[in-house]
C-alpha cells in the first residue's frame, strides 16, 4: 500500500512537471501538485511517527494530525530542495547520487531499515550513474523539472521508509544532515526572497542567489562549483556516516580536519591569484 501511494505521487507530479516543462506553469500551481502527491503518500499509510532531539535516545511520540503535516512538509520541502539546485549542468542530479550512497551506507549499517528502502535507493542510484555522464557539464540531456522533481520526491520517501522502523536518534537525523546542503539552501533562499521582496510572493520569484551562482560570481567554472558541492555534501554524509557509526566525538574531528584543509586550500588560492596578479601587473608594466 506504501509502495503504491508512492507510485502514485510520481505519476501526478510527472504529469505536471512535464507539461511544465513544455509550457511555463505558475510556481503556486507546481506546489499545490507536491503537496496533493504528498497527501496522497501520507494516505497510502508511509508517515513520520515518532522524532527524537540530538543527543537523546528517547523519542517523541508525535499526534497523528502533527504527523501528517510533519510528513508532507518533509516531502515538499526536500522536493523543492532538489530542484532548487538544479541550476548548473549535473548539479541536482549529482548531488542526489552522492546523497543515495550516503543513505545506502546508512541503512546498512542499521539493521532496522527495512529491505525495500535499501533496494529503492540503490535502483534511484543506479539509475543516475546511467544518467549522469550525459547530464554534466557539456550537458547533452537535460533533467527538467519533471527529472528534478522525481529525485527529490524520491529521496524524500526513500529517506522516511529507511528508517521508518529506527528508535535511535542518529539514525533518524542521518537524513537531514545528508541533506543538509539542499535543505538549506532552500531554508536561506525562502528568507531571503521574503526580506528582500517584503512580501509572501517573492518566495515563488526565482532569484540568483544561490549557493553556486555565489561560486560563479567569485570566479569559478561551472565544473568547479559543481564539484565543490558535490564535496560538501559528500563531507555531509560521511559525517552522518561517522555519527552513526563511531560516535559524536569522531563525527566532530573530522568536521573539524575538513574545515582546517580548506582553511588552508582556500589561503592558499588566494595567495597564488595575488602572485598571479602580481606578475601580470609586472609583465604590463615591462610591455609599457
Amino acid at each position: 500500500m506504501k509502495l503504491l501511494g508512492f507510485f502514485l505521487g510520481i505519476i501526478i507530479l510527472g504529469i505536471v512537471c512535464f507539461i511544465d516543462d513544455f509550457k511555463n506553469i505558475p510556481a503556486g500551481v507546481k506546489l499545490v501538485t507536491q503537496i496533493i502527491a504528498a497527501i496522497v503518500v501520507v494516505a497510502s499509510g508511509l508517515r513520520i511517527e515518532n522524532v527524537s532531539l540530538p543527543f537523546m535516545e528517547n523519542q517523541i511520540g508525535l499526534q497523528d494530525w502533527f504527523s501528517y503535516i510533519l510528513t508532507v512538509g518533509w516531502i515538499v520541502g526536500v522536493t523543492n530542495a532538489i530542484n532548487l539546485i538544479d541550476g548548473l549542468d549535473g548539479l541536482s542530479s549529482g548531488i542526489t547520487l552522492i546523497s543515495c550512497i550516503s543513505l545506502l551506507i546508512v541503512f546498512i549499517l542499521n539493521p532496522s531499515s527495512p529491505l525495500i528502502a535499501v533496494l529503492l535507493i540503490t535502483a534511484l542510484a543506479g539509475a543516475i550513474v546511467g544518467f549522469l555522464p550525459f547530464n554534466f557539464n557539456p550537458a547533452k540531456t537535460y533533467i527538467g523539472d519533471v527529472g528534478s522533481n522525481f529525485l527529490g520526491f524520491s529521496l524524500s520517501i526513500i529517506s522516511i521508509l529507511g528508517v521508518a522502523k529506527t528508535y535511535t536518534a542518529i539514525v533518524l537525523i542521518a537524513p537531514i544532515i545528508i541533506l543538509g546542503f539542499p535543505i538549506f539552501d532552500t531554508l536561506f533562499a525562502i528568507v531571503r526572497r521574503i526580506i528582500k521582496g517584503k512580501s509572501l510572493k517573492a518566495v515563488f520569484k526565482a532569484d540568483k542567489g544561490h549557493l553556486h551562482h555565489r561560486l560563479m560570481k567569485r570566479g569559478y567554472t561551472q565544473k568547479q562549483s559543481v564539484l565543490i558541492l558535490y564535496g560538501l555534501t559528500a563531507t555531509l554524509g560521511m559525517f552522518a556516516i561517522i555519527l552513526l557509526e563511531s560516535g559524536i566525538w569522531k563525527a566532530l574531528s573530522f568536521a573539524l580536519l575538513v574545515i582546517a584543509i580548506i582553511a588552508i586550500g582556500y589561503k592558499n588560492l588566494l595567495n597564488t591569484k595575488e602572485d598571479v596578479e602580481e606578475i601580470d601587473t609586472k609583465n604590463v608594466r615591462k610591455n609599457e
